[in-house]
């Protein structure tokens, strides 16, 4: 089992930064690729930014591409989302997934079901 814990939420202003990090403890061997979502009061859950660990693949939600980044140590135990040119838009509850199990394309690394252990989330206000 994979345990994740986030950090790093808070309240910036529009065009600020912010880092958010997930802590990931237990077998943290098994573990193939993680990634972040979020959800906004009144919306869907919805896919941020992914990282697999077999190639490194990273990928990222269209409305993200260009202003967030995502990394992972060299450990394989923590990964990180580096958030710049922060809108209103991605006020949300940012939430932090992993996986044990590796798949053949991105698509899949986008899809919530394909996670299956969880973070509590940290949330993350954009003040206008």
């Amino acid at each position: 089992q994979v345990r994740v814990a986030e950090s790093g939420g808070g309240l910036v202003q529009t065009g600020e930064s912010l880092r958010l990090s997930c802590l990931a403890s237990g077998r943290t061997f098994t573990t193939a690729a993680m990634g972040w979502f979020r959800q906004a009061p009144g919306k869907e859950r919805e896919f941020v930014a992914a990282v697999t660990w077999r190639g490194r693949n990273s990928y990222y939600a269209d409305s993200v591409q260009g202003r967030f980044t995502i990394s992972k140590d060299n450990d394989g135990n923590a990964i990180y989302l580096q958030m710049s040119s922060l809108s209103p838009e991605d006020t949300a509850l940012y939430t932090c997934a992993a996986t044990t199990l590796n798949y053949p394309h991105e698509n899949y690394y986008r899809a919530s079901r394909t996670y299956q252990y969880w973070g509590q989330g940290t949330q993350v206000t954009v003040s206008s």
